[in-house]
């Protein structure tokens, strides 16, 4: 099956506005064919130890947006009558903040006179990646805090043919992070990886593989376990191979 995708350009390419807002993170970024001409991104910082919370979230983002979007005009160096449709992140992800970013990105196609489209989270993910990366029908390994699947497109549909079934690796990676009271700046994975890098100890952890499917409950509570028992200093883990 080939992955194609029949589009006719004028001239003038089309440019995009991208609102990301679903989780900590808010971005946006703007897109001219295939080039990504500006990203900035912030991040709502919590302290060792804590999660973020929904309101917090929105709150951030609340208030920076302004200031992001400046920063993505600029760095574009366009004008809003350049930008010919507005995009943002309609779901899944936390409610609060999720619609803090709807708002603002329906405020902005009003207010330019621009067309909106409300873009799947999960499916920007993967369209992302298969643009930067030029792969032509990718089986596709999607990776984040909320989902752990394995992914491809077959008869004009996003087909899973594997996930975990109960929580996502990125979750078992913030969770662990939580309980060693572990820097979320600038993420606890990055932080746990520079971590494990240093490590002189490797812990063999538990984990399941049932057909195309994956657990990874078992390996947080065997890190609890250790950490109780006082016997994990930094670590190296499978998980990550």
């Amino acid at each position: 099956m080939e992955w194609t995708t029949k589009t006719s350009f004028s001239a003038t390419m089309t440019v995009v506005i991208g609102f990301e807002g679903s989780a900590n993170k808010i971005g946006i970024g703007i897109i001219r064919d295939g080039e990504v001409l500006s990203n900035p991104r912030r991040t709502f910082i919590t302290p060792p130890g804590q999660g973020f919370m929904p309101s917090e979230t929105a709150r951030h983002h609340r208030s920076v947006i302004l200031t992001v979007l400046k920063e993505a005009l600029e760095q574009a160096g366009l004008k809003p009558t350049d930008i010919d449709c507005v995009a943002y992140t309609k779901g899944p992800g936390m409610g609060a903040p999720l619609v803090t970013v709807a708002i603002v990105a329906r405020t902005v196609a009003q207010l330019w006179g621009k067309p909106l489209l409300g873009v799947n989270h999960c499916i920007g993910h993967i369209e992302m990646g298969r643009l930067i990366t030029k792969a032509n029908n990718p089986t596709v390994l999607y990776v984040s805090g909320g989902n752990t699947q394995v992914i491809a497109y077959s008869e004009r549909r996003y087909r899973i043919f594997g996930e975990t079934i109960d929580i996502a690796v990125g979750n078992c990676l913030d969770r662990f992070a939580r309980v060693i009271k572990i820097s979320n700046d600038p993420s606890p994975g990055y932080n746990i990886e520079q971590m494990a890098k240093k490590g002189s100890q490797y812990v063999e952890l538990p984990y399941t593989v049932k057909g195309m499917d994956v657990s990874f409950s078992g390996i947080l509570s065997y890190i609890e376990f250790v950490l109780n028992e006082d016997r994990l200093g930094f670590w190296e883990t499978t998980a990550f191979y």
